[in-house]
């Protein structure tokens, strides 16, 4: 029932991820904006049972202890994640595996879904959308100011990574995804959605206020036979 931490190198970085379990079906845990294996998915890596599954908690480059590099995020930010987190299982000597991730982990999760069909076993996704409103825009430039969050979800990033990278990171975090609302429907991922062939299960949170629940229905109406 260990956790063992460890970093290894993937796409000339050095991803650090959390490892629990010694069941046959690998899943990888995929943390939302600004998050990591330890701060997203404590509960997860406790509680999942470890007879049936092998547990993959990782941090993408820049968050967490994946730092350096710095986190940035050019348009290909959720592609290059995607690479990131297939290779990282491909690396740790998965050969199949299933995807939970929530936030930006859900796109990214979604995004490696699509790409790497052969790989994936099945996916959960929960607060995740495929494309960006300017409704989203707004209501991400509501939490620009990480002094003005409250301070039960600033509190554990600020302690990870200090108040100046935390600041700086959600700021460049906002201008990053808001920049998706220029292209044709605000699209993400949109037209990968239909690529997905593996069992998908999506949740979403009623009062999520991040995320309208829209997102949601448009990505179960697009993913054949999702739930």
């Amino acid at each position: 029932t260990s956790i063992t931490s460890a970093k290894i190198q993937v796409n000339g970085v050095h991803l650090h991820y959390q490892q629990t379990g010694e069941g046959s079906h690998a899943v990888l845990l995929l943390p939302g904006m600004l998050g990591s294996g330890q701060t997203d998915f404590e509960p997860q890596l406790k509680s999942m049972n470890k007879q049936l599954f092998t547990v993959v908690a990782w941090d993408p480059r820049g968050y967490g202890k994946s730092i350096p590099p710095s986190r940035d995020f050019p348009p290909d930010f959720f592609e290059r994640d995607a690479k990131d987190a297939v290779d990282l299982m491909q690396a740790l000597k998965f050969k199949k595996f299933s995807l939970l991730g929530w936030s930006d982990g859900g796109i990214t999760a979604l995004i490696a879904a699509a790409k790497y069909p052969n790989l994936i076993h099945k996916l959960v996704v929960w607060g995740a959308n495929a494309s960006v409103t300017q409704e989203d825009v707004r209501i991400y430039n509501g939490i620009r100011d990480v002094s003005k969050w409250s301070e039960k979800v600033r509190k554990p990033l600020e302690e990870l990574y200090g108040h100046k990278y935390f600041a700086e990171t959600c700021e460049a975090w906002v201008d990053g995804i808001s920049r998706f609302a220029e292209n044709s429907d605000g699209n993400i991922c949109q037209q990968l959605l239909p690529d997905i062939k593996c069992p998908t299960f999506i949740i979403h949170g009623e009062k999520d206020p991040l995320v309208p629940q829209a997102h949601a229905e448009y990505i179960h109406e697009h993913i054949k036979g999702s739930r």
